[in-house]
């Protein structure tokens, strides 16, 4: 298996989330970051949409990245024109393949789709343009004609083909033998292109490049139509630490990404979101906090400074004896195994009825408390019993 190339489609795809809006202040500024990450590739919009769309596909085109930049379009000479005028030299070409697509949403025929395929992509090619090939709604064509669909793309010139799963209906083990299908047929790259619908999004971008792809899409935090895409931090780390292949993008740029991203189309990163997430390297559990305090990698996949993250361990509910001594020491208090197991009840109960970690502050009260250095006689859970937060 080879590092595939990554094109990001956060500019387009991601931002096709319901609700998300870049302006293009955010779209150019966003592109220069997954050019300085190391990606490959940027499918930067959709300039039939108008003015706005293409002022910002023209911004990033002048930019003069790295990475190259495709504008997606329908199957139609206009949208290839309105490319053509933000002066990109790449374009994405999308046809719906599937029978329910073509007859219910185009109203036309499987002739139809081959015919205007051809038209479209000739006048593309003529231009000098490289040309993805869109196969829409991949995954529920007939395989006979997703096949003959290639083939007359590849047979126009299409530099490659896009299988995408647009409704994110397969599973992995579907997904390589749908993209190893197509591999064998074709003289032409194939792109992967998948849908977070039933959470199998990096999944099956994962087994697409196993089954040959060389192209993967994906989208910055898996943003995205409905439940987004595969998600660029994901499947960068994934075939980095799973898979042992280098992407070229760098690892550390990761984090303020997706902070940007996030801030930019007005969502949350989840604290316990893969890669990036606030509380992916905090340990509470005793037995996880000892094991990697005392070798980081018995619980941890990967070192969390290559995401620019760092270790923590806090103290709840599921803390053993030896964090929670640790911890004290650290804050300069006297306390030995006997007083940290004597401690650990009421912090675990502390911890139940606040329903979170306790800070330090509140860990020096109830120790202050317990050993009668408080300065009343309050218990330490009384401490606490009209706090929420």
């Amino acid at each position: 298996m080879n590092p595939p190339i990554i094109c990001d489609t956060t500019l387009r795809d991601g931002e096709q989330a319901p609700g998300v809006a870049f302006t293009t202040e955010e779209k150019v500024a966003i592109a220069r970051m997954l050019d300085e990450a190391g990606i490959q590739e940027i499918e930067a919009g959709t300039p039939a949409m108008g003015r706005q769309e293409c002022d910002a596909v023209k911004g990033i085109v002048s930019l003069g990245l790295k990475a190259r930049v495709l504008a997606w379009n329908r199957a139609l000479i206009s949208d290839v024109n309105a490319s053509i005028g933000c002066g990109v030299t790449a374009v994405a070409i999308s046809l719906p393949v599937s029978d329910l697509q073509i007859e219910r949403k185009l109203g036309k025929e499987r002739s139809w789709v081959l015919a205007q395929l051809c038209r479209t992509l000739e006048y593309a090619k003529h231009l000098g343009l490289y040309v993805c090939v869109g196969a829409e709604d991949a995954s529920r064509a007939d395989p006979q004609f997703l096949c003959k669909f290639a083939l007359t793309a590849a047979a126009c010139s299409a530099d490659r083909i896009r299988f995408s799963d647009t409704v994110g209906i397969l599973d992995p083990v579907e997904t390589f033998k749908r993209i190893s299908d197509l591999t064998r047929e074709l003289s032409i790259p194939v792109e992967i292109h998948t849908h977070n619908d039933f959470g199998l999004a990096t999944a099956n971008a994962l087994a697409g490049i196993q089954a040959g792809a060389e192209i993967v899409s994906t989208t910055v935090l898996g943003l995205g139509e409905r439940a987004g895409n595969a998600a660029i931090e994901q499947v960068v780390m994934s075939l980095r630490e799973i898979y042992g292949l280098e992407t070229g993008v760098q690892a550390d740029s990761l984090l303020p990404l997706c902070r940007y991203v996030a801030q930019a189309s007005g969502r949350e990163i989840p604290p316990g979101a893969p890669v990036v997430g606030e509380k992916i390297f905090s340990h509470e559990s005793g037995i996880h906090a000892d094991g990697v305090m005392k070798e980081p990698s018995m619980y941890e996949p990967y070192r969390p400074e290559s995401v620019g993250r760092k270790r923590r361990i806090v103290i709840g509910k599921h803390s053993g004896r030896h964090a929670l001594t640790r911890r004290l020491q650290a804050l300069g208090l006297d306390i030995d195994s006997f007083r940290a197991a004597r401690l650990l009840e009421e912090v675990r109960s502390v911890s139940i009825r606040l329903k979170r970690n306790l800070s330090n502050q509140e860990l020096i009260r109830i120790y202050e408390a317990e050993f009668g250095l408080y300065g009343c006689d309050r218990t330490p859970a009384a401490l606490f019993a009209d706090s929420s937060s």
